[in-house]
């Protein structure tokens, strides 16, 4: 059984790739010339997998002689690297351990407006997206509880990103709902694609 969702995982990540690299999809000329957003949900033990095919496929954008450009964001290093700036990383491992894990993730979300529609994350976002890219998505499942992938859609959609979305997601997109980790139930989503069938 593993190794089939295994195998079924890489086939699908076959099938992103190529889906990525038509030009329809990230020189907007599907249906309506509208900017997707979409989701590529997989088993949340084939993370290594996924990783290492996120190295392979940014590997593939920067050479020569590709034929598309891809932006990708790990989530997790974002927060790190925003919390390092502002100082905030030990008083957050301090934080933890005086006051637990929600403590934290309150503190947090305050101090990079997660909750906001210009939060600090979403803005690092937009500054970095060029034109004519595909925005990669990652870290989602290293970043919870702290960060949660709905906010980051909700708000980037508000924003209006002029690129094709991905975000990489371990656990189920039942295309209504994003389900962490198959146990964690997320917001609904109706305006959210599934960028490959199971």
């Amino acid at each position: 059984m593993r190794d089939r969702n295994l195998r079924l995982t890489q086939i699908r990540l076959e099938d992103a790739e190529k889906k990525i690299s038509n030009p329809s999809f990230w020189s907007k000329k599907g249906l309506g010339n509208d900017i997707g957003y979409y989701v590529f949900d997989y088993p949340p033990e084939d993370e290594l997998i996924v990783r290492d095919w996120l190295q392979y496929i940014q590997g593939r954008s920067k050479s020569k002689t590709s034929e598309f450009k891809l932006t990708v964001f790990d989530l997790y290093d974002i927060m790190i690297d925003m919390l390092e700036e502002n100082d905030f990383l030990d008083l957050c491992f301090e934080m933890e351990k005086k006051d637990g894990v929600e403590r934290i993730t309150k503190a947090v979300s305050r101090t990079l407006g997660l909750s906001d529609d210009e939060g600090l994350i979403v803005k690092h976002i937009k500054e970095k997206i060029q034109e004519d890219t595909v925005i990669l998505l990652a870290g989602v499942g290293k970043c919870y509880p702290i960060l949660r992938a709905h906010k980051i859609l909700n708000n980037l959609h508000q924003m209006l990103v002029n690129a094709p979305v991905v975000m990489l997601y371990p656990g189920k997109y039942g295309e209504k709902s994003l389900t962490l980790f198959n146990n964690d139930e997320e917001d609904n989503f109706y305006w959210v694609k599934r960028l490959v069938k199971n």
